[in-house]
């Protein structure tokens, strides 16, 4: 685990922008007007996904993935200009939240200036010409990080992006190579002390595909070297297995709990239902209160909550990527509220800092958690179908308040009732 790395993290929640698609504007200046709504949900740190320019050869769809760079060092013009996002990331710190942006050091567009500048920079196929080595990723060609002058370019550029923003998110960080990544945070800590590094890990399958093609590809284990916090990819395919009535509740609570002990005990873990990549929780998880005590569920787990985008108003479509497909921010659901109460939930010190055991109430699909902090207790109690629940708790009998929405919820005889609602009590025995 990277030595530098807080556990307070675990309080931060995370809200991820897709610029072009945040808005029918689709600029910096357009996100600049909604940061106080953003931020009263709860935001302490604001993703942007990739703001550099994106390459038109083999370009896919009609304004191509922001993910295909052209140009590490600049910013995209259709997006605003480089005044408009030193703007917009002040902006950000007068609201009192930190900015990251993405960072996609795989590979580049096929006609991105490091490929016309430095062709000996790039990995080459059998026949000598630039390629990928992954998926249908057809609008990309991959990077070759066995070039050290690459790795100088790489680091000089981030170390400029540090003197401005606060941190990184970067892409598929598992297929390069470690040691940049080490280097990478100790020479960018010189411009930039406390930047924060976040991995997109990979889910298991995907490690061991590559690797079974000979190609670099870490682990958690391996990332928590060099990243503060890693996705929640390891757990991702049994959250879909269970929301698919393929595993039991209590297999996936079990696989939850391993991370306790299979990681360094500072290890913070990015805690989402959806992404960019994924589809949306309502999509997943159409019933509202369903969606409510698995958003709350979200927020209890021991970890850095991700709000992306249209979470809130409950979008049941994710944007793609390759075109403009604003968000619908007037769909007839608002969670804003249930954010707001879990902010402040997840502020607690005793989420960063106590243990967390989780339980299944298998027959009613419930999810009962427990944090221990010296005498304090957090108990959560989410009913994942949304269905009024009857459950034995570990609280004395008596009356405690729903830290969520305040109503008042009595232990007696040992088991707590609820109609459905996710609860969350704080208390000190």
């Amino acid at each position: 685990m990277a030595e530098e790395t807080l556990t307070a993290l675990r309080n931060q929640v995370i809200y991820s922008v897709y610029v072009r698609n945040h808005s029918g504007e689709g600029t910096f200046k357009a996100v600049q007007r909604d940061l106080d709504r953003i931020r009263s949900l709860g935001a302490d740190i604001l993703w942007l996904l990739p703001v550099h320019p994106i390459g038109a050869a083999k370009r896919k769809g009609t304004l191509g993935s922001p993910y295909a760079i052209q140009d590490y060092r600049r910013i995209n013009p259709e997006l605003g200009t480089e005044d408009d996002f030193r703007e917009l990331v002040a902006d950000i710190h007068r609201h009192g939240m930190k900015c990251i942006i993405d960072v996609v050091y795989n590979h580049t567009s096929p006609d991105s200036w490091l490929a016309e500048n430095h062709q000996e920079w790039f990995y080459k196929t059998p026949e000598g010409g630039f390629g990928n080595r992954v998926g249908d990723w057809g609008d990309i060609v991959d990077l070759d990080y066995g070039q050290p002058e690459l790795w100088d370019y790489q680091i000089e550029t981030l170390k400029g992006w540090a003197a401005i923003v606060d941190g990184f998110r970067c892409d598929v960080a598992p297929l390069v190579p470690l040691e940049f990544w080490r280097r990478a945070r100790t020479e960018v800590a010189k411009v930039n002390p406390d930047c924060f590094w976040l991995a997109e890990s990979i889910e298991p399958a995907f490690i061991l595909d590559l690797r079974r093609q000979g190609m670099v590809s870490h682990s958690d284990g391996e990332l928590f070297q060099a990243f503060d916090a890693c996705y929640d990819y390891d757990l991702y395919p049994y959250f879909c297995a269970y929301l698919e009535g393929q595993l039991a509740l209590s297999a996936y609570l079990e696989k939850l709990g391993a991370q306790e002990y299979i990681y360094p005990d500072n290890y913070v873990k990015l805690r989402f239902l959806e992404n960019h990549d994924r589809p949306r929780a309502r999509a997943l998880i159409p019933d509202e209160r369903s969606l409510m005590n698995w958003t709350a569920f979200q927020y209890f787990q021991k970890g850095m909550p991700l709000i992306y985008g249209g979470q809130e108003s409950g979008n049941v479509r994710c944007p793609g990527l390759f075109d403009k497909d604003t968000v619908d921010w007037d769909t007839g659901i608002d969670l804003s509220g249930l954010l707001k109460a879990l902010h402040a939930v997840k502020q607690l010190e005793i989420m960063a800092s106590g243990s967390c055991v989780l339980r299944a109430a298998e027959e009613q699909d419930t999810v009962l958690g427990m944090y221990a902090w010296g005498a304090q207790r957090l108990l959560g109690v989410f009913s994942l179908k949304g269905q009024p629940v009857d459950v034995e708790t570990e609280l004395p009998d008596g009356s405690y308040t729903n830290l969520i929405d305040r109503s008042t919820v009595t232990v007696a005889g040992g088991r707590l009732v609820c109609g459905g609602q996710p609860v969350i009590i704080h208390t000190t025995l």
